[in-house]
């Protein structure tokens, strides 16, 4: 064999090397694919807009709140209560009066609800709240509180361990509609935690077009699945909806017991599912 065949076959051999050991590339995306049903995206379409990016927060434990995700609003962070009102019957506007410490908000005695100042629509909540550790009375008096999602659709805050009361106003029900799957609750005095996403419903001339939906995790276990909300919150009546603003303040209810709260943050959606 000849020098001159014998090192182009070396360099044929070393090319071979280095190209198996080189990364493969792969497309970004394509443009000659098919369209997906209904829509003008192509199947892994490259000039589909990709998401924004979102650093996720921390997860939370018993002695420490966690962190929000980077595009939350934090709602209440255990330091002050700046994103707060309060509200007294007949709709007066009062500064915010429930006692801060510890990292936590309690519900203080003679105060009223509280509402925050931004006002949201469609969002994922997360909000974390502890009954008091002493059980002083039983049913709708032991450690009662809610949420309420634009201020009207409510998901019960209770203390709902080894006490019994009705169903659809038990920890984590929507409160006189649904009782929750399960009763995930924990002892009193323990945090516990609720994560919502709550579709907000849509009105036009005068009527509702899209009901309200909302989907509860309790602990982590799951409560209510995309549920359909019959309307806002009522006691002891069948409810029924009226057209209202598209964000509203979301609401913690005061209900006569020291029920704490901390580590509350909420995205902002936009779900337009039919």
């Amino acid at each position: 064999m000849s020098f001159r065949l014998l090192t182009a076959g070396l360099a044929a051999a070393l090319l071979a090397l280095f190209a198996a050991d080189a990364p493969k590339t792969y497309p970004t995306g394509y443009a000659d694919t098919e369209f997906l049903p209904g829509g003008k995206w192509r199947v892994h379409d490259d000039s589909r807009p990709r998401p924004p990016v979102v650093a996720p927060g921390t997860a939370s434990a018993p002695e420490r709140p966690g962190k929000a995700p980077s595009d939350a609003v934090v709602l209440f962070d255990g330091t002050d209560l700046s994103h707060w009102v309060q509200r007294k019957r007949g709709g007066v506007t009062l500064p915010p009066a429930w006692k801060v410490e510890n990292g936590y908000m309690e519900v203080a005695p003679g105060t009223g609800s509280h509402f925050t100042k931004e006002k949201f629509g469609d969002v994922q909540l997360h909000i974390e709240w502890a009954t008091p550790a002493k059980v002083e009375r039983s049913s709708q008096g032991r450690g009662n509180s809610g949420v309420l999602l634009m201020g009207l659709y409510e998901i019960q805050v209770l203390d709902s361990y080894d006490n019994v009361s009705y169903a659809d106003g038990q920890a984590g029900s929507i409160y006189g509609q649904y009782p929750p799957l399960v009763n995930a609750s924990r002892k009193p005095g323990e945090w516990q935690t609720y994560d919502i996403v709550f579709e907000a419903p849509r009105f036009a001339g005068g009527k509702v077009v899209k009901p309200a939906f909302v989907t509860v995790f309790h602990n982590g276990v799951l409560l209510h699945n995309r549920k359909e909300m019959m309307g806002p919150m009522r006691h002891k009546k069948a409810t029924k909806y009226d057209p209202h603003d598209a964000q509203l303040p979301l609401l913690l209810q005061a209900h006569g017991n020291p029920v704490r709260y901390r580590n509350i943050w909420a995205r902002r959606l936009n779900l337009t599912y039919p």
